[in-house]
């Protein structure tokens, strides 16, 4: 079983997805797949980011609907 990434961790595979893509020799497939990672990375971390909104708001004992 894989551990959960953090935010930090995935800035770090997101920025080594970058660095992949911006080389010279990808692939286009290669290129498709590297954005498609990047894609659900970008959404792993706004998942987190919110989840931790939510929690901030009910600890300042505000509402989740604000």
């Amino acid at each position: 079983m894989s551990k959960a990434s953090t935010i930090e961790e995935n800035f770090t595979k997101l920025e080594e997805i970058i660095e992949k893509m911006e080389s010279e020799d990808v692939t286009l497939e290669t290129s498709f797949d590297l954005y498609s990672k990047g894609l659900k990375l970008i959404k792993d971390c706004n998942d987190k980011i919110d989840k931790v909104e939510k929690e901030m708001k009910v600890i300042e004992g505000g509402s989740e609907d604000e």
